[in-house]
Parts: C-alpha cells; structure tokens; sequence
C-alpha cells in the first residue's frame, strides 16, 4: 500500500508541473478565503482574549483537517509566531467529516464549506500598554475528488490595542464567538512536556506528585536503554537463594534498593549541578567499573566464587548468607547503567528538582522514579531465581549457569565499546557471540547427558552464530550529510538563513543508536534533511571545554537530544529520546 501512495504522490507533482493544470489553478489561494475575527479591540495586562478565523472553502473543493488520516496528506494548520507580549493558550480546530476517495484506502479527515478555527491568547503581565500587530498563517492543502493542490499559505493580521486597568472593555464580534466552543475536546494546548510536568506537579500534593513521578518510573521500563537489565538479572538471580521465595524476594529488595539509591544520588547531583544526565557513562573509569563488576557477576556463573555477606553480618542477619550483598551492591552499579534512559518525563523532573533546589525533594523525588523503574526487576528477580525449582537441577542447573554467565559477559563488551577503538567497536559483540556458540556447543560438556538441554543448547547456538554473521556481513545504509559541529559553521548557517538540525548523541545511549539505525537511515527523511544544515555533536566524553560551552550554550540535558531550527533561527523542536521516522518527518515538513 505504501507503494501505492507513492505512485500517487508522483501523479501529483506531476500534475502540478503540468503547464496547463498550472494554468488552470494558478490562483489556487482563491479556493479558500479566511476572515479574523477578535473578541475585544482593547485588552488589558495579562488578560485572555479570543481569536476567531472563519473559512470559506470553494465549492466541490475539500483541505485535510488539522488531523488527516493519511501520513502523505499536509494538515491545515493556523501558525503565529511566538512573541514575548503574546502567549498562545489553545488552539480549537472544527470537527473534521471523514470521507473516502478514490486515491485512498481509508476515509481521509477533511473540512468542507465553512468553518471555524478559535484560537485563546493571553497578554503577558508586564507588556506595554499601545497598539500591536498579530500576524496570522494559515497553511493548508486543497483537494477535490481527484486532485490535490500544493500546500499554500494565506496570511493576515489582527490590530489589539493594550491599555492599562481603567479603560473599559468592550466585547466585540460577540455573535462569532457564542457560535465557537473553545472548550471542544480536541482543543491543542499550546506548553512544553518539560512545564506540563512541571505544572503538574507543582498543581499536586506531595503524595499526589510521588504516586505521578512513581508510575512515570514504571513507563521508562519501555524504553530500550533498560532492556540490558532484563539478561543481567535473571543472569544473576538465576542460581540464587535455591528457589527459596522469601530469600530470593529480599535479594530483589536489596537490588532495588541498591539501584534506586545509586539513581536517586546521580538525579540529584545532576539537577543540582546542571550536569548531563547520565554524564558518568561517559568517564572512562566509570565504564571501567561498570565492566569490572559485570565480569566478576560472570565468574561468579561458572563457579569461581559466589557473593556472600561477612559470616559476622550473616549472623547478625540470622544466617542469610547467599548474595545479599552482591544484590545491593549491582544495584548500585545498575543504576549508572539505567542512569542514561533520557526522556521528556525525566528532563521533565530534572527541571522541577533544579528549579526547587531542595536536596530532600530532589532525593525523594529521584527515590521514588527508581522505585519504580526497579519494581518490575523485584518481581524478575524472584521469578528468574525460582529456575532452581526446575526439575533435574544439579549438572542441569550449572549448564543454565554457564549460559547466563556469557550473557554477562557480553553485557560487559557492550559496556566496554564506547573504549574500543571504533575501526573494530563493531566486529567485538558478534566475534564475542560465535565464539560463545562454539563454546557452548564443542567445549562446555556440563548436562549433555540431558538429551532436551543438549538440543535446546545446540539450537541456541546455532541461532546466535546465524545472528552474529549477519551482523558481520557489510551493509551499506544510507546516512543524512552530517557534518560535526563547530560554533563558526553554525553561526554561519544562521546568517545564511538556513533550517538547521543538531543531533546529540553518546555511543553509550542506545535510542541515539535507534535514531540512526532506524529514523535517520530512512530516505524520506534523508531527502527533507537535504533542506537542512545537519550538524552531530559528540557527546560520548564531554569532559573537554569545548564540549562543555556548547551543551551550555543549548541547554542540553541528556542524549538524544535533537534539536530543530527554523530560518529564522528560532528553535521550533526539541526531541528527547527516539522518535520514528513518519514523526519525525512530520516535525520537520513543518519547518519554515
């Protein structure tokens, strides 16, 4: 089917090129004419006023509704630029019809004949009083039964007059707005999801604000960042504790407590301090210990040793011997290594912790987003470890053992690579997982007696071998024309007027690796970012000053962070953390 809407696309531009249809509707404006409309002439300081933009779409013609159906299809849209007189509350489009043409496979979202667009402002506290200009675009696209024009713009202004506490105001246009709900439930409002959680919280209780920070630990579980945790702790809690439930329930407890500890202190340093969050993966001698402490959680699978309390505390804690430490203290270590998993919400709660710069909030706050983001490792941790409940354990269970001990050590490479040369970074994991294979098929002879065992291994194996040649096998994919940032070369773009987007990365984040692998590869996206001055920004050690200024100059907490710039210079976008190619495609179609 998408191959179908690109042939449609193609029949399009080429029809738009067609000299006689270009004379045919070379006045393409004129199938759609609007009128503005406010509620008041004069305004006072920081009082709401509403905006009203009445259309008027030509006969048998139809535009897309601010919320088409179809991915190809531009929105129709009303644009007025940010002021620091005005503010933008809401926006209220009408209520779309849904109608099926002939060059789509599902009814498009459209507005016919006339309608109406509110749009609630608000004047800021200290603007000055005299009169002032709003300017007005309305983008839009224009179709009939057969035929889509090019996107165009109409433009217009709106006169408001600012005038101090005293003067009467009088409404105006009143007929207009009692026909307009600007309480319709498709209402836009305009905020950042930074300030949406600040407001949030700062609107809640403190029990209210913990319960929303809580379940906001819980979603980041969703994020790919946190998917290594899942091996490394069933590869820890695997062999432990003997299936012994309640053992193996505190062993958990102390994992998270130890992980949302270590989370909690980086959280709070990192606000305080206005630091990169998730700035300690990148210092060479924190991935050190990271590594150093999954190697030795390895060896500990294959028998080595086994982690244990002093027998001193182990009698004072009535026996319990098995693991609690080595629990709490990769809890600790774990989360550094959850530390990175950037996204809106947790930028969100830096900026609250930074802004209230309270070291008891900041704590309990950070406290309760890692309780939640460890819960469903507790719950992990006592199922992973019950394996020793299987049946036929012994020579079985070690074999098991084995397996999670090379999955640590794998997680101990990944760790590692940001160290490794990058001319070889990429043939470490997959040389690493075939001579895994190989191990587990030709040399580890533990439970080959158990005829299952041996084919799962075997199967395994063979799986992980395929999987690691394929990664070895050179593919060639096609990349935006990047270029690495340097100040004189971004002032440059800016004077040029050109649109530009800053890419900042860190080759320990894995949703930068995602943005690249996935959304940055597309070649729809490659194609718009043709429009685009497109910068990188290495972020993996940002010790250097150089670094340092430029992450202060744009604000940058936390990686990915991409920013997009219109040819005004003015930021329109701030996307943190992985967004797929058809969104980010439409964030920048809207560029100006």
């Amino acid at each position: 089917m998408n191959k179908l809407k690109l042939i449609i696309i193609i029949t399009f531009a080429f029809l738009l090129n067609s000299h006689s249809f270009a004379q045919l509707f070379s006045s393409q404006e004129n199938l759609v004419a609007m009128k503005s409309f406010s509620s008041f002439e004069q305004i006072q300081q920081n009082s709401e006023f509403k905006l009203a933009f009445e259309l008027d779409i030509a006969k048998t013609w139809h535009i897309n509704s601010n919320t088409p159906n179809e991915d190809f299809l531009i929105k129709s849209e009303i644009n007025i630029p940010k002021s620091e007189n005005f503010e933008i509350v809401k926006v209220v489009y009408p209520k779309a019809k849904d109608i099926k043409f002939s060059f789509s496979d599902k009814p498009v979202s459209v507005y016919e004949g006339k309608e109406t667009i509110g749009v609630v402002m608000k004047s800021t506290k200290n603007i000055p009083f005299g009169e002032y200009t709003i300017p007005i675009e309305f983008i839009y696209q224009a179709c009939n039964d057969a035929t889509c024009m090019a996107p165009v713009s109409i433009f217009d202004t709106i006169k408001i007059e600012v005038v101090d506490n005293k003067t009467p105001i009088n409404e105006i246009n009143s007929e207009i707005f009692s026909n307009l709900d600007l309480n319709y439930s498709t209402e836009q409002k305009i905020e950042s999801d930074d300030n949406s959680l600040a407001n949030t919280l700062e609107s809640s209780g403190i029990l209210l604000s913990l319960l929303i920070v809580f379940l906001g630990g819980l979603a980041l579980n969703l994020t790919p960042c946190v998917y290594p945790l899942i091996p490394i702790t069933i590869g820890f809690f695997g062999g432990q504790s003997e299936g012994n439930t309640t053992k193996l329930f505190f062993m958990g407890l102390f994992y998270l407590l130890g992980m949302a500890l270590t989370y909690s202190v980086v959280g709070v340093v990192t606000a305080l301090s206005g630091a990169v969050f998730g700035t300690l993966m990148q210092n060479p001698y924190v991935i050190i210990g990271i590594v150093l402490v999954l190697i030795l959680l390895s060896l500990s699978q294959f028998g080595v040793y086994e982690f244990k309390l002093p027998d001193s505390w182990a009698m004072k804690a009535g026996g319990a011997k098995n693991g609690y430490f080595g629990a709490f203290f990769m809890g600790l270590t774990m989360g550094i290594v959850a530390a990175p998993c950037i996204g809106p919400f947790v930028l969100g709660l830096v900026t609250v912790v930074a802004t209230k710069a309270d070291l008891f909030y900041g704590f309990i706050m950070f406290f309760t987003l890692a309780i939640g983001l460890g819960l469903p490792y507790l719950i992990l941790a006592v199922f992973s470890g019950k394996i020793k409940n299987l049946p036929r354990a012994g020579f079985w269970m070690e074999a098991v053992e084995h397996i999670f001990g090379l999955l640590l050590l794998g997680m101990a490479l990944y760790f590692a690579l940001p160290l490794i040369p990058k001319e070889i970074n990429i043939y470490v994991l997959p040389i690493f997982m075939i001579i895994s294979a190989i191990f587990l098929i030709f040399f580890d002879k533990t439970a080959n007696d158990r005829k299952g065992f041996r084919i799962f291994k075997n199967i395994f194996s063979v799986i992980i071998i395929a999987v690691s040649v394929w990664m070895l096998i050179p593919t060639e994919k096609q990349n935006p024309d990047w270029q690495y940032y340097t100040n004189q070369d971004y002032e440059q773009a800016i004077s040029s007027n050109q649109k530009i987007i800053i890419d900042f990365y860190a080759d320990w984040c894995i949703p930068c690796k995602e943005l690249d692998a996935l959304t940055f590869s597309n070649k729809d996206v490659i194609s718009k970012m043709n429009e685009f001055k497109s910068f990188k920004v290495d972020m993996t050690k940002s010790t250097s000053e150089e670094t340092e200024k430029i992450r202060q100059k744009f604000n940058i907490v936390g990686m990915p962070t991409v920013l997009i710039i219109d040819s005004k210079g003015n930021e329109i976008k701030r996307i943190t953390g992985f967004v797929e190619a058809n969104e980010f495609l439409k964030i920048i179609n809207s560029v100006k």
